[in-house]
């Protein structure tokens, strides 16, 4: 994959978020183009829209030369040991994961994302692990942005990344033998050709406005998500972003008066619909059935109409189908002609394909063992891209939750940490200057807090 390519690829894997008077960058021959400004135009017509554009993660982010962030760990002895901190993969692809802090003069006040990784989903993980002599410890993280640092908003959407899997794994293939390659090839194909009537009724939402139910369409979705695991990762995003806009409880309206969407609501469905997901965390496992969809969301909100909330899910849904598992400009039509091959599927499902195989890869034949390789190159691409942009803090941009990292590539990254501790009235405070180095190398996904499941071997520096 030469430069501008996989430059391109990586222009196209961000949401830019700068300004409202310029629209993001589009095909104009994409003929979904048109529908994604309307859409838009109507989550900022939601009850919590305005925080789209106007948040505190954005403040924070075109505000100020000082940036502060929580990381959580639950290796500090070894990172502390080792004098290193290593990036890891997920949504934020190959960053420090951490969420904002406020600096007031009572002390640091957490971002409700923060305060739900540190005070509930963290310790959450470790006791479902059994891990008694572990604690989850936040870290502070304070950044200097220098004056050529990217002033715009551009996230990283890591729905976005079907096409850049799929190129990554064409470059590395050759690591698998030929029946080994014909295999896997086949084994994607499968799983879209078994998969196709759901394909199609989406395709039929987004690109024709065809009516369809709600129970019906979430119940052909329940039942590919097995097939295509990535459906469970847009199911989950869907949902979460319904919620955050569309929620009018007082927690809700309290964390908006300061520039907060509500991280809670989300946090909490994914683990009363799946409590056993601590210490596994895998949204490609998130479906919750269609008939107990109402009682999960009222569980976590009752102000939520779920009526409205399921004929919504089934329109985003389809668009996000097509926007991002679709080639752009393609709209898959007359499924019962499609050749069932590879490369002529790649042609217009090539993202999709290409999540799939990402997914695939991590327990397919001998490639786990060249897994971490795949995801370390991905990263090399995307600081490559974040350095070009002098992008010193990158974030998830599938929409401004709060998670934010710390690009590890960064030239003469300029930083200091600590170790926190929290005071009665939540407000954290440095308590330990640590001597540490942020290293541009990607941790293996299963020593990281949110996917440790091996404590018997010995852990690495994890973030």
């Amino acid at each position: 994959m030469d430069f501008l390519d996989a430059y391109h690829l990586w222009a196209d894997a961000h949401a830019f978020y700068d300004t409202t008077l310029i629209p993001s960058p589009a095909d104009t021959s994409d003929p979904l183009s048109r529908q994604s400004a309307t859409w838009d135009e109507r989550l900022a017509a939601t009850p919590n829209g305005l925080l789209l554009r106007q948040n505190s993660l954005f403040e924070a982010l075109n505000g100020n030369s000082r940036l502060h962030l929580l990381h959580v760990t639950h290796a500090l002895e070894q990172i502390n040991e080792q004098g290193v901190l290593y990036p890891s993969g997920g949504c934020l692809v190959g960053s420090i994961y951490c969420a904002p802090l406020t600096a007031t003069d009572r002390g640091l006040r957490m971002h409700n994302l923060a305060a739900y990784v540190l005070t509930k989903e963290a310790p959450a993980f470790l006791a479902k692990l059994g891990v008694i002599d572990r604690v989850p410890t936040p870290l502070i993280f304070e950044i200097n942005t220098p004056p050529q640092a990217y002033q715009g908003l551009a996230g990283v959407d890591y729905l976005r990344l079907g096409l850049i899997h799929l190129r990554i794994y064409c470059h590395l293939e050759y690591l698998l033998s030929k029946s080994e390659r014909h295999r896997l090839r086949e084994t994607v194909v499968a799983r879209v050709k078994n998969s196709a009537a759901f394909l199609a009724t989406a395709a039929a939402v987004a690109y024709r406005g065809t009516h369809i139910a709600a129970r019906p369409f979430l119940g052909l979705l329940d039942e590919t998500i097995p097939r295509l695991p990535i459906l469970g990762y847009l199911y989950f995003e869907a949902l979460a972003e319904y919620l955050m806009l569309h929620s009018t409880s007082q927690h809700t309206r309290r964390l908006a008066d300061i520039g907060e969407l509500n991280n809670w609501l989300y946090k909490e469905m994914l683990f009363a619909s799946y409590p056993n997901m601590a210490g596994k965390f895998d949204l490609a496992r998130f479906r919750p059935r269609p008939g107990q969809l109402a009682d999960l969301i009222h569980q976590v909100d009752p102000t939520i109409e779920i009526n409205h909330a399921a004929d919504y899910l089934v329109e985003r849904i389809s668009h996000l189908i097509a926007a991002r598992l679709f080639a752009p400009g393609e709209a898959p039509e007359a499924w019962h002609h499609k050749r069932w091959e590879f490369d002529a599927l790649a042609t217009q499902l090539g993202p999709l394909l290409g999540h799939l195989i990402h997914r695939e890869l991590r327990t397919f034949g001998r490639y786990p063992d060249f897994y971490f390789y795949f995801d370390q190159y991905k990263a090399l691409q995307a600081w490559n891209y974040w350095n070009h942009m002098d992008i010193v803090a990158p974030f998830n941009g599938t929409m401004p939750k709060g998670e934010i990292g710390i690009n590890p590539a960064y030239p003469n990254l300029d930083y200091r940490v600590w170790r926190a501790e929290q005071d009665d009235a939540g407000h954290l405070h440095p308590a330990e200057q640590l001597s540490l180095t942020i290293a541009p190398r990607l941790v293996d996904i299963k020593y990281t807090l949110m996917r440790n499941n091996q404590w018997t071997a010995p852990a690495p520096s994890a973030a």
